[in-house]
């Protein structure tokens, strides 16, 4: 029963503005925060599919001590979670009505024909468009191998379903299936709400819970095993460990963040991924000097600055001005993500570099691109990313298109922002902004392999 009342305890602050959803889950002092934050946040997003139902069944006129918010958690328990485990004395009386609530919800079902419980979300009137994204899980390469894992989760009673052939697959998504994902050969996507977080393979750093969209700059950088490679604003330190994978360890990473707390916990998340290649300095990014004989052999350089986090889907429910940022702050935002690009070009050695953010704000993304492009600071040029990606970025200026965005609707990620610029050959003819084009890297059925490691 303390979980749900917590919930319903959140659920009244947010209704009465007493706080983002965060603040509040943290302010609970309930012992379980990932539980917590999780029942809320889907009671949340089906907040006016419950409210029909408890309306119908009439509960609330039944059973007059219940109130709203506790009937609302237990309710999506019942019906869309995953049974009352719980529920002190209120468990016998929602089991009384528990026929009529049932009815209720298919009734609803019918009503508004649709067959799946995501759906009535897209039919309820007044509910916030939160999509429902699958649980992406990469595998941290310099641990395991994607062989090993697959066959734990096998062994875990999980069915494995191949590569996914596209975003209609992973839509379906449910129950105990996973695919690995047709674009990145490491990741693997499992259902929504899927909580891995107490998985051994999780807690062993074998597998790193990280969006899709997230893994593209590490990707798209692609430094090969033996750079140096500079991540600027690099906590809380998943695309640092991804580049850390795709180095082999073999080269040096020079991570940079401001933030000594983030910085904290982002080295405890490199060591339990086994990173060995890293460098960690609390230090900002603009005071490094480019002509530091340490930075010499930068050639790969991954910019991912603060930005407004509008993409993050998480906070489209914990922080509703998330989504709409002021343009005071878009405007301060977008002053230091400039000064941070122009000073990544400014390194001797750079062949190609990386500007992605969490945002879907035009500020952020194109118009700062576009504004280094026009100020000619080398012989750099925008090159085509992943042209097969479905989303392009918006086209503001000529070659913005070549630029890449992220969103839940169109990508099933996190809204993203991802441009990939590159280091243009002096002694190669042709406009310094010329466009290259990038095929993505094929995604092939993992190999038998050859010998199996030990059990995790």
């Amino acid at each position: 029963m303390a979980l749900y009342g917590a919930a319903a305890t959140v659920l009244s602050g947010l209704e009465a503005h007493q706080g983002s959803l965060k603040t509040l889950v943290y302010g609970s002092r309930f012992q379980n925060v990932r539980q917590l934050y999780a029942l809320v946040c889907e009671t949340q997003r089906y907040s006016a599919v419950l409210d029909a139902v408890i309306r119908s069944a009439k509960l609330l006129e039944a059973e007059k001590k219940l109130k709203p918010h506790l009937a609302k958690v237990l309710v999506y328990e019942l019906l869309l979670g995953r049974g009352l485990r719980g529920g002190g004395r209120w468990k016998p009386v929602l089991s009384r009505h528990k026929a009529r609530l049932q009815a209720e919800f298919a009734r609803l079902k019918v009503k508004r024909c649709v067959s799946r419980n995501e759906d009535l979300l897209e039919s309820s009137p007044g509910t916030a468009q939160v999509i429902q994204l699958p649980r992406f899980v990469r595998v941290n390469t310099l641990k395991t191998c994607l062989d090993d894992t697959i066959d734990y989760f096998k062994r875990e009673g999980y069915s494995y379903q191949g590569c996914a052939s596209g975003l209609d697959e992973l839509r379906a998504l449910e129950g105990k299936r996973f695919f690995l994902d047709p674009l990145l050969p490491e990741l693997l996507v499992f259902p929504s709400g899927t909580d891995l977080h107490k998985h051994p393979l999780y807690q062993a750093g074998h597998l790193i819970l990280q969006d899709k969209a997230s893994c593209l700059p590490a990707m798209l950088l692609a430094p090969p095993p033996g750079s140096h490679v500079i991540d600027a604003c690099a906590a809380p330190g998943n695309k640092t460990s991804h580049l850390a994978a795709l180095l082999k360890n073999q080269g040096k990473i020079f991570a940079f963040d401001l933030d000594a707390g983030r910085l904290a916990a982002m080295a405890t998340l490199l060591t339990r991924a086994g990173v060995s290649c890293c460098e960690i300095a609390n230090e900002d990014f603009l005071s490094i000097s480019p002509s530091n004989p340490r930075y010499s052999r930068v050639q790969y350089i991954l910019l991912d600055p603060s930005c407004s986090g509008s993409g993050m889907v998480s906070r489209q429910l914990e922080e509703p001005g998330a989504v709409s940022p002021s343009q005071e702050r878009l405007h301060a935002l977008a002053g230091f993500q400039r000064r941070a690009l122009r000073h990544a070009l400014s390194f001797p050695a750079l062949q190609r570099l990386v500007y992605s953010t969490c945002s879907v704000c035009q500020e952020e993304n194109e118009d700062v691109v576009q504004d280094i492009l026009q100020q000619k600071l080398g012989p750099f040029r925008l090159v085509d990313a992943l042209p097969l990606w479905p989303q392009r970025g918006l086209s503001t200026f000529p070659g913005a298109e070549h630029c890449i965005r992220a969103s839940p609707e169109a990508t099933l990620t996190g809204g993203f922002f991802v441009a990939v610029l590159e280091r243009v050959d002096e002694k190669s003819s042709g406009p310094e902004l010329q466009l290259l084009a990038e095929e993505p890297r094929p995604s092939v059925a993992p190999k038998k392999r050859k010998r199996r490691q030990k059990k995790h």
